[in-house]
């Protein structure tokens, strides 16, 4: 994981991809980490929890995490 990405928003798929569209429409592109879909595709298979991880550039992460309030999910 680079060092300048941070953790915003753990949720649904459906909330990440939510997020993830405001975001892109501003011109900020994150980065989605779903341990399950990793751990299927490793072989594994998916665990029980299907939730996944929102990282953005650590220098728009105060702006971003008034944008995810403001969608209020």
């Amino acid at each position: 994981m680079p060092q300048n990405l941070v953790k915003v928003y753990t949720g649904s798929s459906i909330a990440v991809l939510a997020i993830m569209n405001k975001l892109e429409s501003i011109g900020i592109y994150p980065l989605i980490k779903d341990r399950s879909e990793s751990a299927r595709l490793a072989g594994f298979g998916a665990t029980a929890i299907m939730e996944q991880e929102l990282y953005v550039p650590k220098e728009a992460e105060n702006k971003i995490r008034e944008i995810i309030k403001n969608l209020d999910l």
